[in-house]
Order: C-alpha cells, then structure tokens, then sequence
C-alpha cells in the first residue's frame, strides 16, 4: 500500500511539473522575486499532494528565526528531495547552490534554470567556490536568499558527511548571517526508494549565526555543530528503515 500510495504522489508530481515548467518559462520576463512567488506554489502543492497521498506531514519550529529585514545563507542538512519543497514553502525568495548537471534534465532543469540558480561546475574545485561566493554575492545583494547544502549531496538519515566550505566562504565574504536547519525528512523520503513513510517530518529553523568578523572555518563548523547536533535529538522511526 505504501508503494501504491507513493507511485499516485508522482503521479502528481510529474503533472503538476509538466504544468509549472512552461509556466515558469513564460514568466522568465518578470523579476526573480515575482518568479519564485508564482513557481514556489509547485512546491505547497506538492506538500499538500504528499499528505494526501502518502499520509507525510511536517512540524515545522523556529519559523520566529527566520529575519524579515534582509536576506541570508539558509544551509540545511540534505537528505531527501523533500527540503527542497519545504524550504520553497517556508523561507523567502530564494536561489539554490546545485551541480549545473542538473539543469541539464529535460522539462525539469528548464524549470530550475528560469529561477536562476548557482549552478556549479563540481568537477573543480575552485572554479565551484569562485561561483558560489561571486554569485551568491550578487545575489544577496538582489536581497535574495541563498540556499545551500553543506554535505553536497543527498545523506542517508542516521548519517553525517564532511561539510563542504563553499557556504561559510560565501558567509564569510558577503558578511550576510546564516540560517541553520536541521530535519529527519530521510527516515520517510529515503534517499533513492520510490517509498513514502507516513509519519511526521521534523524540521527546526535554527536562531541566526552572525558571520561578521569570522573565518569560513569557524562558520562552517558553528553551522555543522547546531545541525548535526539538532538532528542527533530528532526522531528516528526505526520501521521506517
């Protein structure tokens, strides 16, 4: 049944793309901002079709740290493809720090590349830092969010893996605060399965690390140690592995 239930989620979500990606394109003439508000309505819908379907909720705390007065460096802990529905839903205008592979998938990637993202080039190093920390500047200076991924790639819950520098670079140059979140979204979106778990996502919004004055290393690994550590106290559905 949960199998069953999980294929009628993508079922919608491939509708709901195959609408919102030409959508996006005849849109592209409007501001960023102006973009984000109509396409991020992808993303609550899919939330909602994810209820639905897969009896999948969440319980969102910390939402009084999110700032109103600027933009930041949101960078969450990866482990599923739901955090990148949610943090659409729950934070600002944004743009993401992804592998410019990605804009290579068709339907899909059309719709990622009329947001604008950080597509970086992960086959080197320096030139993906280059980009992250000129284009992520640019950016919060548009007063846009900036999404990133420390880990790099999607962690299988119960995991950890070394965080890379380019968000505490970024923080570091820019000056602009950092907003950590931690969640246990892979316990019931494990990374590649089809399966959707029932259940409650856990996702706390961590107070702003001020980055004026500090390092990459000491910012990255302040942001590491309230992540990692929130996680280790979210609920782990052992059914669910």
């Amino acid at each position: 049944m949960v199998l069953l239930r999980s294929l009628l989620f993508y079922c919608g979500l491939s509708l709901s793309t195959l609408i919102f990606v030409p959508l996006g394109i005849l849109i592209y003439p409007l501001a960023l901002s102006l973009r984000f508000r109509v396409m991020s309505k992808w993303a609550v819908f899919n939330l909602f079709w994810l209820k639905i379907c897969c009896d999948l909720d969440c319980k969102i705390e910390g939402l009084e740290n999110i700032p109103d007065d600027g933009a930041a460096i949101i960078m969450c802990k990866h482990q599923s493809a739901w955090e990148t529905l949610a943090l659409q839903q729950f934070f600002p205008p944004q743009v993401w720090v992804l592998k410019r592979e990605l804009l290579w998938i068709p339907i899909y990637g059309w719709g990622l590349a009329a947001m604008e993202p950080i597509a970086i080039d992960r086959s080197s190093a320096s030139k993906a830092l280059r980009q992250i920390v000129d284009q992520g500047c640019k950016r919060l200076a548009q007063g846009l969010w900036v999404v990133i991924f420390p880990e790099g790639t999607r962690t299988p819950a119960g995991s950890r893996q070394k965080y890379q520098p380019g968000g505490g670079m970024l923080a570091s140059k820019s000056e602009f605060p950092v907003i950590p979140v931690a969640h246990n979204s892979g316990y019931f979106w494990p990374r590649n399965s089809i399966r959707k778990w029932p259940g409650t996502i856990n996702m706390h919004i961590g107070p702003a690390i001020e980055t004026l004055g500090k390092s990459a290393k000491e910012i990255t690994r302040e942001t590491e140690e309230w992540i990692e550590s929130t996680v280790e106290k979210l609920p782990a559905p052992q059914n669910n592995l």
